[in-house]
Parts: structure tokens; sequence; C-alpha cells
């Protein structure tokens, strides 16, 4: 291990999931320097799920939206007054990379897939594929100056998030976050619809998701014949939904952000694969765990590292082929365990 550090900064701009298993950094950090202040660059609209975090320092916020390339600038004027030890980039884009290479830190840590890893003190190759969990591939980044132990990604709901939450956990329940950005790593409504109804009865279902999958989850309770599930899209913060999700007797996710909250809750989960593949390494990290994949010998699966809006072959039998019963099978074993 190195010398001390004093103040470090993670860089993770990208989607909510990205960001979540990034915690992991700040969890290995923290355990290596647990008096050194630690900062988190996002970008904006993500920073709700580091609230109170008691680890990090500083959350910097870069609005991609609005003047995206003056808000860099000004994130990079902020960094180098901030006068890092270390800059630990996450990302393999030209952006950040930038951000890295003239942040001024003694330690500039990246990949080498990046445009700007020249100009980075120490960089590591990130191989999708292989079976190394994103995770690993990120913890190559603080290598140098940390232990080989693997940390694991943490969020931390406040007492009022939990306190929120209680209104739906008086009788025991199951979660369903059935959308995705992505056509091809969401599991069918109408293949989600016949799950629904085989759970037992005395089991409520709550969908979850942001605002804009309110209108998908009412579409797919309309498809549910035996089983009324809940509609909580929209109605929950990233933080409540990390609360619900560490009560819940198991969660059902599409290979998405959800998966990786649940990981960070070290909540029961069981994640479909469609058009993806867990040799990609976004598997979920909960100790109960079940990941749910065809069983056909696809030649056209994996599609993409990343989510299509639509099925290349037109046929999506990398989703249509998972049965129901592959979906209930993870569930009757946490019933047979009560």
């Amino acid at each position: 291990m190195s010398a001390k550090l004093n103040h470090i900064l993670v860089i993770q701009t990208a989607f909510i999931g990205d960001v979540i298993l990034a915690t992991a950094l700040v969890e290995k950090i923290h355990a290596s320097f647990p008096s050194a202040k630690i900062d988190l660059l996002v970008r904006k609209g993500n920073e709700a799920l580091l609230k109170k975090h008691p680890f990090l320092n500083e959350i910097l916020i870069w609005d991609k939206k609005g003047s995206k390339y003056k808000n860099l600038f000004q994130i990079l004027q902020q960094i180098r007054k901030s006068k890092y030890d270390a800059v630990i980039n996450t990302q393999r884009f030209g952006s950040t990379g930038f951000l890295t290479a003239l942040s001024g830190a003694k330690i500039k840590s990246g990949f080498t897939k990046n445009p700007f890893s020249f100009g980075f003190t120490h960089s590591y190759t990130h191989e999708i594929g292989n079976g190394t969990h994103e995770v690993e591939r990120n913890q190559q980044l603080i290598e140098s100056f940390t232990t080989a132990d693997l940390a694991k990604p943490k969020l931390y709901p406040s007492e009022n998030d939990f306190a929120f939450i209680k209104q739906f956990t008086h009788s025991p329940f199951i979660t369903i976050s059935p959308t995705s950005v992505w056509f091809t790593k969401q599991y069918p409504a109408e293949k989600w619809a016949e799950f629904i109804d085989m759970v037992p009865s005395d089991l409520t279902i709550f969908l979850l998701g942001g605002p804009d999958d309110s209108i998908k989850n009412e579409e797919l309770i309309a498809l549910s014949k035996s089983n009324t599930p809940k509609n909580l899209a929209g109605k929950l913060s990233f933080l409540q939904s990390a609360a619900l999700l560490s009560k819940s007797k198991l969660n059902y996710v599409n290979d998405s952000g959800p998966l990786h909250l649940c990981s960070a809750m070290n909540a029961p989960v069981a994640s479909l694969f469609c058009s993806t593949i867990p040799q990609f390494g976004f598997t979920p990290l909960s100790d109960e765990n079940t990941v749910i994949e065809t069983r056909k010998n696809l030649e056209c699966r994996p599609c993409g590292i990343h989510g299509k809006n639509e099925c290349p072959q037109r046929h999506f039998d990398c989703a249509y082929t998972i049965n129901k019963q592959q979906l209930m099978d993870p569930l009757i074993s946490r019933i047979s365990e009560s």
C-alpha cells in the first residue's frame, strides 16, 4: 500500500446501476483510509442515490443536459481547486478521461480504453465477456493502494426511508421491476402476467419503477387475471425503493438498475437476462440470488453488450423462451425456507 491519501475523487457519470456499482470503491477506499475525504462525481439526477452517505465528503454533479461542455469545464476547475491526491475514473469515455488527465492529482487511475489514458498514472484493461464482474474490474483501479479483498456496493437509506415504506410491509410481499430502458433487456409484459397469476394470493405484489414506468405497469396489471399487483412506480425515491427491496420476500428484476439496488442492499433477487448474458459481469451480488435465462441455445444471443430497441431477429426468443416456472422456482424455494 502506498503513502497515505487524504482526498480522493471517484468518477462515475453514467447511469444509476453504474453509480451503485461504483459505491463498492467508496467502501473499499474508506476501509483502507478511514480518515480520507472521498468525493464522488455523478451526472445530475443520480445524486439522490447518495443522500447522507456516511463515507462521502462531497457529491460533485455534472449537468449533462444543459450546456454540457460548459459545465464540464466548470467541473474541471472545481476538481483542480480541490487538489486531489487520487482521481479514480471508472469510465471509458473521453469527457471523464479529460477530467482525470487534467485533474492535477498525484494518482490518476482509469482504463486503457479511455482515449485520455495516456495522461493517467495508472491504467488497466477492461474486458467484458470473460465472467469478471464489473465490481472486480473497477477495483483494479485502486489495487495499487488498497488491499486485495473485494468490497461490495452499498447504499444507505435513512431511518425516514425505512419509516416511509412500513406502510407496505405489514404482510409478506414480493416486488417486480418489470421495465428497462432497453426493449431487449425487458421481459415481456404478457410473460410477467403469466408469472403474476401463479404467485400465491397471500403474497402482495408491488410493481416498482420510475415515474415514466407507471403507464407500462398499469398495462401489465390489466393483463393479470387472478392477481392484482399494486403499482408503486414513481411513488418511491431511490433510497425508499432500496429500503423496500431489502424487506421483500424476493425481488424480480431485469438486467437493469434495480438489480444493482438489490446488490447494494443484499436483498434477495431473481434476475432475468434476456438479450444480455451473465458473463458480461453485471450479475447480482446479493447472498440470495438466482440468475434466470433461456435454456435454449440461441446463436443470436447475446446480440450486443447493451440492450437494443428491438430484437434484430424479430422473434425475441431470448425472452419468450424463459418460462414462468423458471420464475416460480426461486419463489417456491424462498417460501419453503420461511
